[in-house]
């Protein structure tokens, strides 16, 4: 579904990605471990579309997507949460969702659904549909800004960090509706510094360190590796 072939990226002088390599399969849920720096929100950028590769290929679903706009990429079906949830505060969880749904927005039935949809993976979200985002607790917010990239109908949606700032039966929860999206038919990319979470969900992972992978395999594989449980899992 997603290829990265040798992407590297420079901002000015400085090297931020080098030769990556990476690849999502249609129905996976991936996840791309690192520490703070290491070059995983400039892969989602890149992918997304904001940040452009000074060498290299992308291709989803069998298309070079290099230098489409953002929108474009939102419209093919890759759609980014960012880090930092970046909600409008001011907002209703309501108009949060709506504006999440804004590349649909003449297809008033499927933004009906769309809501509906992000209510019943949160239940939370419709008790607080009325409330001010920035009200929220950080992980109600969490799941507002995954519920506001689903109103948009990803087949692929990058979630970057959303395990950050949380208590741990947050992360959990958050977690558990991550392999639900995935269950029922979205293709995920989970940047995490968080691996044991995240391991547990993912069907396969890449460390990215120093803007370059450095490794890669199966998530039991990455589990058991000592160096990223040293690095990562802390045993």
């Amino acid at each position: 579904m997603l290829e990265l072939t040798d992407v590297s990226v420079h901002y000015g002088g400085y090297l931020a990605l080098r030769d990556i390599n990476l690849s999502v399969k249609d129905g996976e849920l991936v996840v791309l471990l690192g520490a703070n720096g290491a070059g995983k929100s400039t892969i989602f950028r890149t992918i997304s579309g904001l940040s452009k590769p000074s060498k290299g290929k992308i291709e989803f679903m069998n298309k070079n997507v290099n230098g489409l706009s953002p929108d474009r990429l939102v419209q093919s079906g890759i759609v980014q949460c960012a880090e930092g949830r970046k909600l409008f505060p001011q907002m209703t969880v309501k108009e949060n969702l709506l504006l999440g749904g804004f590349s649909n927005r003449k297809d008033k039935e499927r933004i009906k659904q769309n809501i509906e949809k992000s209510y019943e993976l949160f239940p939370i979200l419709r008790e607080k549909k009325d409330n001010q985002a920035g009200s929220l607790s950080g992980g109600q917010q969490q799941m507002l800004a995954v519920g506001r990239a689903l109103m948009a109908n990803p087949k692929l949606i990058l979630l970057d960090e959303p395990s950050i700032g949380l208590a741990p039966l947050i992360v959990e929860q958050v977690f558990e509706v991550i392999q639900q999206i995935n269950r029922d038919g979205t293709t995920v990319l989970l940047a995490e510094q968080n691996a044991n979470a995240a391991l547990k969900i993912a069907d396969r992972g890449y460390v990215i360190e120093n803007g370059k992978i450095v490794l890669e395999g199966q998530s039991q594989e990455l589990f058991d590796n000592d160096e990223i449980r040293k690095a990562y899992i802390g045993a």
